[in-house]
């Protein structure tokens, strides 16, 4: 199985990714068990931030991204697929385009539309099938909007929240890219500014927006 080794981008060899897995690293812990505990160590430890984006590759290293206190949808699936791949268990790189209903006017604001994309998010694979998975929208933030957080059983697929408690539209995928074994860099600059054009007005060698 494929899916395991570590790139540039997933370089989980690095010392703030293996003290991010250290407490999973035991032989006491299912593969099933420890993916649960990194899924929702990601999910909670970082606070989900869309609008932070850069266009240097450096910054989408897991080794980097660990060592932040918050990040984006592909940076927060970048770091959990590096750890899954540490602590044994093949992973990937799902991308789509989303679209939000809720607390959108800053997002219509900053980027011209309520629509995220790349949106970022994880195949798993366990128990012989893949499974896809969203560590992006962390527990307090879910409770600030009134939407369950996404949990992970290791068996199910846990990647879209379409309606909140009250059952209003949450979150709806208009656009599936496929998985990736790799971050496919050029493919997410080249997504980010055919999407968000008004963001490149002023100057083109930009390469980190804080929005």
């Amino acid at each position: 199985m494929t899916h395991l080794e570590p790139t540039y981008y997933f370089d989980f060899e690095n010392k703030s990714v293996q003290d991010l897995i250290s407490e999973f690293k035991t032989d006491t812990l299912s593969d099933k068990e420890k993916a649960i505990g990194i899924y929702t160590k990601v999910r909670d430890h970082w606070k989900y931030d869309p609008y932070s984006i850069s266009l240097s590759k450096d910054k989408y290293k897991s080794s980097h991204i660990a060592q932040k206190q918050s990040g984006n949808c592909v940076e927060k699936s970048i770091l959990l697929i590096a750890c899954l791949r540490a602590l044994g268990i093949p992973a990937r790189l799902h991308l789509g385009k989303v679209k939000n209903h809720i607390a959108v006017e800053r997002l219509t604001e900053k980027f011209g539309s309520n629509e995220l994309t790349p949106h970022g998010m994880v195949n798993v694979y366990l128990d012989a099938k893949w499974l896809k998975m969203s560590p992006a929208f962390n527990k307090s933030l879910c409770k600030k909007l009134n939407v369950e957080p996404l949990e992970f059983d290791g068996e199910n697929h846990s990647f879209l929240q379409q309606y909140d408690s009250k059952g209003t539209r949450f979150m709806e995928y208009l656009d599936d890219y496929g998985y990736f074994d790799d971050v496919p860099f050029d493919f997410m600059v080249e997504n980010i500014k055919k999407h968000y054009p008004d963001i490149f007005d002023t100057n083109e060698k930009i390469t980190e927006f804080k929005l």
